[in-house]
């Protein structure tokens, strides 16, 4: 009978011969799926029932070991961000020597969409087939980063996408760069990782691959280079995937894209861009690029990642009534820059409509007393509420923040302040709301014979919308008041007495 040292070397030989077989195991994995991104998601991924890579997305995992650098354009919902997560886990899994930062035009991208990806597609590989145990969660797989084992080379990260130093410092046998949501990433970010395909290629022992990816937006910057093959870029691989490839796939629903051809306009940059997949630039008559409404709303939705406290400023609702029976009211709350939600009803009467305001009041109120506002407004004012009045039609003195251009009317000066306020840089924050992204996408300007600047009407947004723009307006008639909840006609009346008083004291007058 053995000793209990001899079974403890027996078992310790039992031990070392498992070990050296997984890892046997695990060296076959990477070398057969080295080069073979496609091969490892299709066997080493385990898809829900039914599921699997769609056609396009194959396409692009064939192409980056051959192309190594691959740029990829397309509407909402292809599955861009699943795609980036599973060239990360292919990257950190089938080499030794290898670094994988991932960057986003917004850090939010990473830390709510492209990290959280990784992991939901961690936890679905066959750890038989790889021949390893699971990632460790506590060690190896962190909320953003993934670090294969404390004595291996191959790890992701997450990279803000204004720390170039971070993307120019990665070195490695083999450098993986993932730009996701790539529109609006900085040119020194990419500028960055070319010091990276500096050392890498055929006659070198090092290798750099780089997969930007994303929804396009206006055309400029350097995913609108590399997608329209500017000079400079013709060594990436370029893919649009369509409309029609995303709906064919499952990815995409008709019924969708055709609401938000209604909502939109099939002519609107945010349906070009969101639905089409085109880059689309807003013609040189629209009031407001969608760029800039983008931007607040990723404001918004970081300040609500934040869990920020509102700020001490004075509550200001600014309220568009219903005029028509498919219509909606909409209510825009705002504190300082800030519009925290929007909320409509429709189908209500005054006295309804009167008493959901009031319950939302807390400070003042601005409200388009044109047409059946003006019932709401008087409501209001019998309840002792503090309310502006607002008649977008009445003409004003307000004049653009140059002093140059002289506005038509209260609703050109109301809007056209939103535009200066929204104008980069900009601390506004809006919700993430479709409506309200079309509203202020959608009215053009122009000049008057007199030289004023005037909107086009509600009406005529309408005519061409087949909706009309309430949210938008909502947002515009909250931005009317002043921060401190002033009338605006008595701010700007204030600032005129107080100019005058200084040019007298000037003079000795």
């Amino acid at each position: 009978m053995p000793s209990e040292h001899q079974n403890s070397l027996l078992n310790e030989a039992a031990l070392y011969l498992e070990d050296t077989k997984q890892a046997a195991k695990f060296k076959a994995f990477q070398e057969k799926y080295r080069d073979d991104p496609a091969g490892f998601v299709l066997d080493c991924l385990n898809f829900p029932s039914g599921g699997g890579p769609k056609p396009y997305q194959l396409e692009i995992l064939e192409q980056l070991p051959k192309k190594k650098r691959i740029s990829i354009r397309g509407p909402h919902g292809l599955g861009k961000t699943a795609t980036a997560a599973w060239i990360v886990l292919w990257a950190v899994l089938t080499s030794e020597d290898v670094k994988t930062p991932t960057t986003a035009s917004a850090w939010r991208q990473l830390t709510k969409y492209l990290w959280p990806e990784i992991h939901k597609w961690a936890a679905r590989l066959n750890w038989k087939k790889i021949g390893r145990e699971p990632f460790d969660r506590g060690r190896e797989l962190l909320a953003l980063s993934l670090k294969r084992s404390p004595t291996c080379e191959a790890f992701a990260v997450a990279s803000k996408a204004t720390s170039a130093e971070l993307i120019e410092g990665a070195h490695a046998r083999r450098i993986v760069y993932v730009f996701d949501e790539a529109k609006a990433i900085p040119d020194e970010i990419w500028d960055a990782a070319e010091g990276s395909f500096a050392g890498a290629g055929k006659d070198t022992k090092a290798e750099a691959f780089e997969i930007s990816i994303s929804t396009p937006g206006e055309p400029k910057g350097r995913f609108y280079q590399i997608q329209s093959r500017a000079p400079g870029y013709q060594d990436r691989w370029v893919r649009k995937v369509s409309k029609e490839e995303a709906i064919a796939a499952g990815q995409m629903s008709q019924e969708w894209a055709e609401a938000r051809a209604l909502q939109w306009g099939t002519n609107s940059p945010v349906y070009l861009n969101r639905v089409e997949g085109e880059f689309a630039q807003a013609s040189k008559d629209s009031l407001i690029p969608l760029a800039w409404v983008e931007a607040a709303v990723a404001r918004w939705q970081e300040w609500c990642d934040s869990g920020a406290y509102l700020e001490s400023s004075k509550q200001i609702l600014g309220v568009d009534v219903a005029r028509y029976g498919g219509d909606l009211t909409v209510v825009a709350e705002r504190y300082g820059d800030l519009i925290t939600r929007l909320i409509k009803w429709g189908h209500a009467d005054t006295m309804e409509s009167a008493g959901r305001v009031k319950s939302l009041l807390k400070g003042r109120a601005s409200i388009d007393v044109i047409g059946v506002g003006a019932g709401v407004v008087d409501r209001l004012r019998e309840q002792g509420c503090d309310i502006e009045a607002v008649n977008f039609s009445e003409a004003t003195r307000r004049t653009d923040k140059s002093g140059e251009i002289q506005m038509f009317n209260v609703r050109a000066a109301a809007w056209w302040g939103l535009r200066e306020r929204l104008e980069p840089p900009s601390d506004v924050m809006l919700p993430p709301d479709d409506d309200l992204i079309g509203d202020l996408t959608a009215p053009k300007f122009k000049y008057t014979s007199g030289g004023k600047l005037k909107i086009e009407e509600k009406e005529e947004i309408r005519s061409r919308l087949g909706r009309s723009p309430d949210a938008g307006d909502a947002v515009a008639l909250a931005f009317w008041t002043s921060d401190t909840g002033q009338r605006f006609e008595d701010f700007l009346l204030e600032e005129q007495e107080n100019r005058e008083e200084r040019r007298k004291a000037f003079l000795g007058l």
